[in-house]
């Protein structure tokens, strides 16, 4: 039985990756900080639910907490590291900016340091598509410049790529950074924009649309993430013995077991369908405040799914009518709407 160490078990993305791997016959050790950035009650209830598992186990402290995170480490010995904790959120990176240099780049550091001292077999760790910043060529590949960052939370999740790659190079630990691509699902997180959509909704008040509706997501099921996710765990790379022996369209460093992946729906979906499904799922139109584009956001996302095809055979597929149907389903039955 392998054991796989997650950081992030009550968020929302680890929390699924979790139930997948334990219900694939893994052992998994969780770590989540549990922080106030939203609904704590959510969180607690991911991990009462994962907790139902005997092998599952948690820890909660922050990544910041070096004695903590290497007792948990200590306890678990992992074969392989999935780490997906971090202080996540665009928006919120303009109002509390320290948050994301302490759990995204000190953290994240931590993260590495045991990784290396352990030897584990494959480092994986969460990236984002904010990454692309200013890129306008779509959809977006991973062969791309991502030089220019828009928000902190971008340039930080840019550094963490850096960083693995360093560390990747030095001590020669198999790493995996993916690229997420608006993440929505069942158990989501209340500052994601269906979540956002779908509470208002219920309670009879109005949506923000942004730019006025003229914006674009690539909007990835979060039960296809994770098993993109589940497959790459299985194919650490592998430090090519020249330059020459890598494939075109891959990642791969030519000095380092390291390598970056896009994991996303691969289809460019307009807001305002994404809208129209929502209210299609409701049964009902939803009020709708149109707004300016934000700071520090995009107008659209898209994401090339090829890399991680050619890696694992498997393609994100989950319609946005299916997943949005899914998510109200859930909604209306956690909040007993």
């Amino acid at each position: 039985m392998r054991t796989v160490f997650i950081t992030g078990t009550a968020g929302f993305i680890g929390y699924h990756l979790a139930d997948l791997l334990l219900a694939e016959g893994f052992r998994v050790a969780g770590y989540d900080g549990m922080t106030d950035y939203y609904d704590v009650s959510l969180k607690q209830r991911r991990h009462q639910m994962l907790l139902q598992n005997p092998n599952f186990t948690a820890t909660e402290a922050l990544l910041e907490n070096e004695v903590a995170l290497k007792t948990a480490l200590d306890t678990a010995k992992p074969d392989v590291i999935v780490h997906l904790a971090a202080q996540a959120g665009v928006r919120y990176s303009l109002e509390n900016p320290r948050a994301y240099v302490d759990a995204n780049l000190i953290g994240t550091f931590n993260i590495m340091e045991e990784a290396r001292h352990r030897g584990v077999d494959h480092l994986l760790m969460a990236s984002t598509s904010s990454v692309y910043g200013g890129n306008e060529e779509m959809p977006f590949m991973e062969t791309q410049q991502t030089d220019h960052p828009l928000t902190l939370y971008a340039a930080t999740k840019k550094a963490n790529e850096a960083m693995s790659h360093a560390n990747a190079h030095l001590w020669k630990i198999p790493t995996t950074m993916f690229r997420f691509f608006t993440v929505y699902g069942p158990w989501g997180r209340p500052d994601l924009s269906l979540y956002k959509f779908v509470r208002a909704a219920l309670e009879g008040e109005p949506i923000d649309v942004y730019n006025h509706g003229q914006m674009s997501r690539d909007f990835t099921y979060v039960t296809d993430l994770v098993r993109g996710i589940r497959l790459l765990i299985d194919t650490p790379p592998v430090e090519p013995a020249s330059r020459k022996d890598i494939a075109e369209g891959d990642t791969l460093s030519p000095v380092a077991p390291w390598r970056v992946v896009n994991i996303g729906n691969g289809q460019q979906v307009p807001l305002m369908e994404f809208i129209s499904e929502t209210e299609a799922a409701l049964g009902f139109e939803i009020q709708k405040n149109f707004m300016d584009m934000q700071k520090g956001d995009v107008p659209g996302t898209w994401a090339s799914s090829d890399l991680l095809h050619e890696l694992t055979g498997f393609r994100p597929q989950t319609p946005v009518s299916e997943g949005v149907r899914r998510f109200v389903t859930w909604y209306r039955d956690y909040y007993s709407v």
